[in-house]
């Protein structure tokens, strides 16, 4: 997180707004602004916690904010403890906090030994605009809320911001969802992530999602998420990267194609590369359809790069499927409310049956992908690699990046594919 001030802007400052809301110290406007409100706010905060009251969020700032942005703490055990006790004075559960500390053994707590204790919110937040920083704390806190969840990294990226992944379930057939191949099409990161918690804690309390049991679920599937393939471009298109070298860049690459603009048109990664044009499927074919639109250079969006997976971040999705090898695949993008499940003329064994069940559960047309945009995406390097089914989700209606307030009912839409595809 980087230092941040009166007069400062961006998601790190929503971030930093919500963190000080869920402590307990105002109900400040997530609005991204780093006004008197917000300053005094910090500063309450820093004179609780014994730190210099100047109200900057510099790094021991940020370190005492920490359990906010992440959803945990640890707590160091005294004389006299429970669980019960521990519960009530961090608004948590005794379930939660016995879930996130395995083998522990209520009635043998040590003092001077630490445990870990969920903090009483839903950790994944839908109001606020998004950058790579948010989506390492809630990786972080997903993984230490719920054990079961298997997180690691694909890759770096350009930046060399982690490309991570999370693994939920324990069941033989194999499904990949990502996304945000594309920049501005970032919303998809906590549509993904927020089911992902949802469905985790359905699965702890022995409940239903989408009229379907989260153990079903589970057993039945192993569900690998890439939540943010593009989190350089995120932060170029949010704000939160508004300076530097790779901002400066960006810059030049954009000024070269003024039919974009700058930034809420980017959707490449931060070099100019669209990463879903990259993959080894009619490459070549994408290229001549781009160049024939005069995108011959690093562009904010629809550049093929000067090879396949030239860029990191495809490469590092391309490795990980590899080797994952999933039997279906989900593509996260924005918009248009729109299923598209071909490449070229093949339909792999079932594809067509499951995507209308997809169109079914969402509401979205089932459609082919439009000759234009049908080479060298994800979806059609794995359908041409591997036959088998995967679909590119279009989510939601309007003009990219989509506005917040369209979250709720992007995710009431989609809960019933990131379902029904598992199963």
């Amino acid at each position: 997180m980087r230092i941040m001030r009166l007069g400062s802007r961006g998601p790190s400052v929503e971030l930093l707004q919500l963190a000080l809301n869920r402590a307990g110290y105002g109900r400040l406007a997530t609005d991204g602004i780093f006004g008197l409100a917000t300053a005094e706010a910090l500063r309450r905060f820093q004179s609780e916690r014994k730190l210099v009251p100047d109200g900057i969020a510099g790094r021991e700032t940020h370190r005492a904010l920490l359990p906010w942005y992440t959803g945990y703490t640890l707590h160091r055990i005294n004389r006299g403890d429970t669980l019960y006790s521990l519960a009530l004075h961090y608004n948590s559960s005794v379930e939660a906090i016995e879930l996130a500390n395995p083998g522990l053994i209520p009635t043998r707590l040590e003092p001077g030994t630490s445990i870990i204790v969920p903090l009483g919110f839903e950790l994944i937040p839908t109001d606020i605009n998004w950058c790579s920083a948010l989506v390492a704390y809630c990786v972080r806190g997903l993984a230490v809320r719920y054990p079961f969840i298997s997180v690691g990294e694909i890759g770096k990226s350009v930046m060399g911001r982690p490309l991570w992944r999370l693994n939920i379930g324990s069941g033989e057939r194999r499904i990949l969802y990502n996304a945000t191949h594309h920049a501005n099409e970032w919303i998809c990161t906590p549509l993904l992530l927020k089911y992902l918690e949802q469905l985790a804690a359905a699965f702890t309390e022995g409940r239903d999602i989408y009229g379907y049991s989260a153990a079903e679920i589970l057993s039945e599937a192993t569900i690998s998420f890439v939540p943010a393939l593009n989190p350089d471009g995120m932060d170029l298109v949010t704000g939160e990267l508004q300076s530097g070298e790779f901002h400066r860049q960006a810059l030049n690459i954009a000024a070269d194609y003024p039919r974009f603009s700058f930034p809420g048109d980017w959707k490449a990664n931060i070099r100019g590369t669209d990463l879903n044009l990259q993959y080894p499927a009619g490459w070549e074919q994408a290229k001549a359809n781009k160049y024939a639109q005069g995108i011959v250079s690093p562009a904010p969006g629809d550049y093929v790069g000067p090879y396949p997976l030239s860029a990191p971040e495809s490469r590092a999705l391309y490795d990980y499927t590899l080797a994952l090898s999933p039997e279906l695949i989900l593509a996260y993008h924005t918009q248009g409310e729109v299923i598209y499940w071909k490449y070229k003329d093949i339909e792999p064994p079932g594809a067509r049956e499951i995507g209308e069940e997809l169109s079914s559960a969402s509401g979205y047309a089932l459609e082919d992908t439009p000759y234009a945009s049908g080479f060298a995406g994800y979806k059609d390097w794995f359908i041409d690699s591997f036959d088998r089914p995967g679909y590119t989700i279009e989510a939601g209606q309007g003009i990219n990046p989509l506005p917040l307030s369209d979250f709720d009912e992007i995710y009431k839409d989609n809960i019933g594919i990131l379902v029904t595809a598992a199963l």
